[in-house]
């Protein structure tokens, strides 16, 4: 079994989270998982977009408003999935912790 696991953007049929373990970025699950995030992007910002509209809307209701907010939940929700099954596929950085204490003070952003 592969040590990759893969967060997937929807969750279990128990509402679990969902791992896909695969060494094949390209498989047709992973395409699936990589189409859905895509989407749950593009309608957080399509949402952040509406929001915005209805704020300045001074005729806004609070149904509406909490309505509003839990869909914005729901879309920040996704994209901090997203967030960390990106991250987590991420390489690991070259080098270790070594290597960044021999940097200069000027280059590790400390004053000296």
């Amino acid at each position: 079994m592969s040590a990759n696991l893969r967060l997937l953007p929807w969750p279990g049929p128990a509402g679990q989270r969902s791992y896909l373990s695969t060494d094949d970025g390209d498989s047709s699950l992973s395409r699936l998982a990589d189409e859905i995030e895509e989407v749950q992007l593009e309608t957080g910002a399509e949402l952040l977009d509406h929001a915005a509209m209805m704020l300045e809307n001074q005729k806004v209701n609070a149904v509406e408003l909490r309505f509003l907010s839990a869909r914005l939940c729901e879309a920040l929700r996704d994209a901090l999935r997203v967030a960390e099954s990106r991250g987590g596929r991420l390489p690991e950085p070259e080098g270790d912790d070594a290597e960044r204490d021999k940097l200069p003070t000027s280059a590790s952003g400390t004053s000296g």
